[in-house]
């Protein structure tokens, strides 16, 4: 009966090291990812991108493809309005697009294949990348953000409503934006 309690004693230990540790990072991830801010000064952006692409392997089962990218269209949305150069919108999430770029041709597709690669079909890839830029002590800073923060500062800057940021981790994002 000795052995199975050293036994238990030995993994209640280690359970309790594994707990002890495992609060400890949590708690300094904590800490270090939660500062948040008052603003009463920004913007958000919302780069809207189509590029086309084109998957070369050399074999169906190609588990390590290559890709190309060919042509590629951006367009800046500020808060919500319309660009001015676009083409279509707003979508379902308020995005306005540019103009689609040129397909690659067959010649371009071909001048990029390797030997023994079979190019797919040109692949039209949507993407956003989106930004809020505030103002922190008098000078600006411009941050990555998500679509959620995004949307809060398009209905916020109408009106100039002050809002609160939650930063990432190291200060170097935005996670969460909310109107006072």
């Amino acid at each position: 009966m000795l052995l199975s309690e050293n036994r238990v004693f030995s993994v209640s230990k280690s359970l309790k090291k594994f707990f002890t540790v495992a609060i400890g990072i949590t708690s300094a991830i904590a800490l270090t990812s939660c500062t948040t801010l008052t603003i009463n000064q920004y913007q958000a952006t919302a780069q809207t991108t189509y590029t086309w692409q084109v998957k070369y392997s050399t074999s169906p089962s190609d588990k390590l493809p290559r890709f190309e990218t060919f042509a590629a269209t951006s367009l800046l949305n500020r808060n919500g309005q319309q660009p001015p150069d676009a083409v279509t919108g707003p979508d379902d999430q308020g995005l306005w697009w540019p103009a689609l770029p040129p397909r690659p041709t067959v010649d371009q597709i071909e001048q990029r294949q390797k030997p023994q690669e079979q190019p797919s079909t040109p692949e039209l890839l949507k993407s956003v990348n989106y930004q809020i830029t505030y103002i922190e002590a008098s000078k600006p800073r411009t941050l990555p953000t998500n679509y959620q923060v995004y949307r809060q500062v398009v209905k916020a800057y109408p009106a100039q409503r002050p809002l609160q940021l939650t930063l990432g981790v190291n200060n170097s994002s935005v996670e969460k934006a909310e109107p006072l």
